[in-house]
């Protein structure tokens, strides 16, 4: 197959690969041994991280837990990077990495690229970050999104993907005069109050929410991945305490594909929200621009009514977000009329950094060059070399590790943390399912510091994004990097 200038030549088996995680979160926990986990914190992070860690250490009085964002955090401290460039990251010390990060995902050409970065420049020398009032490059960023993606008519920039989530909410309350969302367990849409709800493992409902108020979840509500008898089962339910407003889906799984889902899922899900009078709205904030330029609902074949973007919307610089969608669902942002003539009301939106001149015009030239350069399907490519690699170093050492992709989205599972799942009908296991991820995620750590060690920084020990800045040559020497690290693990006697 071709891969017809997306990430993805052939989609993955959602069927096969969960049943390979239902079977990892069965099995004992293979994890880096101790004697080489403690070789590596010796050797490596206190050998050559002196400076990180003194940083860190004195960022922790003035900052809770020493960094400003989740991502950072590495065990057993984290890294202070000073350079981006292409595919490498730098740190503190003088060290360099492999850069599997990727921001969290939105540098699908490769970190402070030229082509990106000299605009920002030149705006810089001339306008200025942001003025308050409206520059050109909000509507040349604007229009080309709305030129590339077939489901927005109309995109409106905001400060985040969490924001762009908030408002999509509300928008879908008025336009369809429902109360209720629904969401897929497991997937994260921002951290607001009433969509943090059953985050990370499905069936957690508000457990993983602390400071969330329980009431707030009232018209919330989540359904099981891949289950579309479980989402209309919510959906016909819903019919009776107000209807449903919004159906969220990350269209390949939830956790950016953690937990994947099929084809036949993502379409059978669009049919039931058209079916139940609530609009679909696709998280398109990791897919968005990195499984294709008409992001993943161009793969599926699917026409949501709102689509939620993050991160790449401004190339990897600050207002990180927006959303986009029908001409009938964003007329709610404009006071104004719908494509009927009818006046709409207003959602409440707001954001007086958004769509600042720095973030359109870093937006609008990023999209461009990925665009140019056919990055998404480069990325992608670079992707499958580094899976089918992973997948023959899992059968080399005999572990019973993980490794898929959707296209430059690859994981690497090693003790299936996220697959776990809450039955409130057994209540009874739900303290011991809470327990065992907790231990799980505890190896995550270990595993990414061991990653790190060896030069290669990811999401979580867990998640790996690839960038068209990578080459092959790249990738096999990363892939040397963790057969190293594989060829010290083994099962772990863990305490339950």
């Amino acid at each position: 197959m071709a891969y017809n200038g997306f990430a993805i030549d052939e989609y993955l088996d959602a069927a096969a690969v969960t049943a390979q995680l239902d079977a990892l979160i069965q099995k004992p926990v293979y994890s880096i041994r101790r004697d080489r986990l403690k070789g590596y914190v010796e050797d490596y992070f206190e050998a050559k991280c002196p400076q990180s860690k003194a940083m860190i250490a004195q960022a922790k009085r003035v900052i809770p837990g020493g960094v400003q964002h989740n991502l950072a955090f590495n065990y057993p401290f984290p890294i202070v990077i000073t350079k981006a460039e292409g595919a490498k990251l730098y740190d503190l010390d003088g060290n360099w990495y492999y850069d599997l990060l990727q921001a969290g995902g939105p540098t699908i050409l490769g970190s402070n690229m030229p082509a990106v970065r000299e605009p920002v420049i030149e705006l810089l020398n001339t306008c200025g970050p942001s003025t308050g009032l409206f520059h050109e490059y909000e509507y040349k960023l604007a229009k080309k999104i709305s030129e590339l993606v077939p489901s927005v008519e109309m995109f409106r920039m905001l400060g985040s993907g969490t924001e762009a989530c908030m408002c999509a909410v509300r928008i879908a309350r008025l336009k369809t005069g429902h109360k209720n969302i629904l969401k897929m367990g497991g997937a994260y849409h921002g951290w607001s109050d009433q969509l943090a709800y059953g985050i990370r493992v499905p069936g957690t409902k508000g457990l993983l929410s602390k400071g969330v108020p329980g009431f707030v979840f009232k018209h919330t509500d989540e359904f099981f991945p891949g289950d579309l008898e479980d989402l209309e089962r919510k959906l016909k339910a819903n019919r009776l305490t107000g209807g449903t407003a919004a159906v969220f889906l990350e269209p390949v799984g939830p956790e950016s594909g953690t937990r994947p889902v099929s084809k036949e899922f993502v379409r059978g899900a669009a049919k039931l929200a058209r079916d139940y009078g609530a609009l679909l709205i696709f998280d398109e904030v990791v897919t968005g621009f990195r499984i294709g330029l008409s992001g993943a609902q161009g793969y599926f074949g699917v026409d949501p009514d709102l689509t939620i973007f993050g991160k790449i919307i401004a190339g990897g610089y600050p207002g990180a977000g927006g959303i986009g969608g029908h001409a009938d669902c964003m007329a709610h942002l404009g006071a104004g009329l719908d494509s009927s003539g009818k006046k709409v009301a207003k959602a409440m939106c707001g954001g007086t950094m958004a769509a600042t001149p720095i973030s359109c015009v870093a937006g609008y030239h990023a999209l461009c060059e990925i665009e140019r350069t056919n990055a998404c399907e480069a990325a992608g490519r670079m992707g499958d070399r580094l899976t089918k690699g992973l997948q023959a170093l899992i059968a080399k050492y005999k572990l019973p590790f993980v490794a898929f992709n959707q296209g430059s989205i690859c994981h690497l599972d090693s003790v299936g943390t996220m697959h776990f799942a809450i039955d409130w009908k057994k209540p009874w296991t739900i303290p011991q399912i809470l327990k065992e991820t907790g231990i799980r995620q505890k190896e995550m750590e270990h595993m990414g510091a061991a990653y790190m060690a060896e030069g290669i920084v990811t999401l979580a020990g867990s998640r790996l994004y690839t960038s068209a800045a990578y080459t092959e040559e790249m990738i096999d020497d990363v892939l040397a990097r963790f057969e190293r690290v594989f060829s010290h693990c083994g099962r772990l006697e863990v305490r339950r």
